[in-house]
C-alpha cells in the first residue's frame, strides 16, 4: 500500500482517533472507507449534472427527441 502523510484539522483527528467505535481496525482502515465514500459520492454528482445536461440538449433539439421517438416505435412491448 501506498504511504501518504497528511494534515488534519483538531476536530477531523479526534474523529480519526476514535476509529475503533466505528469499526475500523486502524485510522488507516477509517480514511480509506471515508475516501471511498467520497469519491462515489463525486461520481454520482458528476453523474446527474451529465444526465440533467443531457436532459437539457433532448428538450432543445426536435430532430433528436423525433429520432428517439421514431426508435422507441421499434422496440417490443
Amino acid at each position: 500500500m501506498v504511504q501518504n502523510k497528511f494534515s488534519f484539522r483538531e476536530k477531523q483527528a479526534q474523529f480519526v482517533g476514535r476509529y475503533r467505535e466505528f469499526g475500523f481496525k486502524d485510522k488507516s482502515a477509517l480514511v480509506r472507507a471515508a475516501l471511498d465514500l467520497l469519491e462515489k459520492e463525486l461520481e454520482q454528482e458528476k453523474l446527474k449534472a451529465s444526465a440533467v445536461l443531457y436532459g437539457e440538449v433532448f428538450n432543445e433539439d426536435r430532430e433528436l427527441r423525433d429520432l428517439t421517438e421514431e426508435a422507441l416505435g421499434d422496440w417490443p412491448e
